[in-house]
């Protein structure tokens, strides 16, 4: 008997249950019951944005778009939303690689604690973490009292408010998905490198860098459209100045009282931002590939 003979029958009954799985269209090992549950979830996302496009008033969207008032907050969102992003690469980037890859083995006491506060804007409702900035940096705040009296620098209820506030929020979300990803793609490419003679540095730039982008990709997109939509933490500490912290969700909040057909299609237009989004950072993010 030759070693083909013994050997090439083997694999027929795998594309058998394949084929099977695959007629039934359920995946292999998911059960078929799962799909319920799942649909009822994808209505419970999809069914209100459905009721947003029903109650648009198309004949009038393009009007309401192109109103001064909405250019300057879509501007001022996008601009804003740019800026904290890049702030929470920055910041975020180095405190996830640090959380991942810190050595303090005399004191995991103190990095789960870090770690603790690093995630609480992910539970805090975001109004709390305006009110948290104001009383930090506000004209009587901790910080603030000292930046007025020195330098004369007043931080609330300006642009630069609205990228604090945004950056409070939205980091936590880059940071959950770059240490993720480093925590996954492990230490032992870094490892080899430094037994090649690669330094810390180099290691980390040529090997761990290439390795979680993904990730990192991921992180990004989901703190930008975070800034995109923050509304609670930046009307508590930048309030709502046409064309300095009014951004769009502040906009909408006030169409929403007094124009309800213009309210709508700037929620339409946030939708379409969002999805935008999305869909530009799935190649390389959320679908987890380079």
């Amino acid at each position: 008997m030759t070693p083909g003979a013994g050997t090439a029958p083997a694999p027929a009954p795998t594309r058998r249950r394949e084929g099977a799985a695959d007629r039934h269209g359920t995946g292999v090992g998911l059960p078929v019951w799962m799909w319920v549950p799942a649909g009822i979830g994808f209505l419970v996302i999809a069914l209100p944005v459905l009721g947003l496009l029903w109650e648009a008033d198309w004949a009038e969207t393009p009007r309401l778009l192109t109103s001064d008032a909405a250019l300057s907050a879509l501007r001022l969102s996008l601009l804003t939303a740019a800026i904290s992003t890049t702030l929470c690469l920055l910041l975020g980037g180095p405190l996830a690689v640090v959380l991942a890859r810190g050595r303090i083995n005399r004191l995991p006491r103190l990095m789960r604690g870090v770690r603790s506060v690093v995630l609480l804007p992910l539970v805090l409702p975001p109004v709390v973490g305006g009110l948290s900035l104001l009383f930090l940096l506000g004209a009587n705040g901790l910080v603030g009292r000292g930046l007025d009296t020195a330098f004369g620098i007043f931080i609330p209820f300006s642009t630069a408010a609205v990228v604090l506030a945004q950056t409070f929020v939205a980091m936590p979300f880059l940071i959950v998905s770059l240490e993720g990803a480093l925590r996954t793609a492990g230490e032992r490419y870094e490892a080899t490198a430094a037994t090649l003679g690669a330094s810390p540095g180099l290691a980390f730039r040529r090997v761990t860098v290439p390795l979680v982008l993904p990730g990192l990709a991921s992180g990004l997109v989901l703190a930008f459209a975070r800034c995109m939509g923050e509304f609670g933490a930046t009307i508590a500490f930048a309030g709502s100045l046409e064309g300095t912290t009014r951004t769009l969700p502040l906009l909408v909040y006030l169409q929403g009282e007094t124009d309800v057909a213009g309210a709508v299609a700037l929620s339409l237009l946030l939708v379409v931002v969002s999805l935008v989004v999305i869909v530009v950072g799935r190649p390389r993010g959320l679908d987890g590939r380079g």
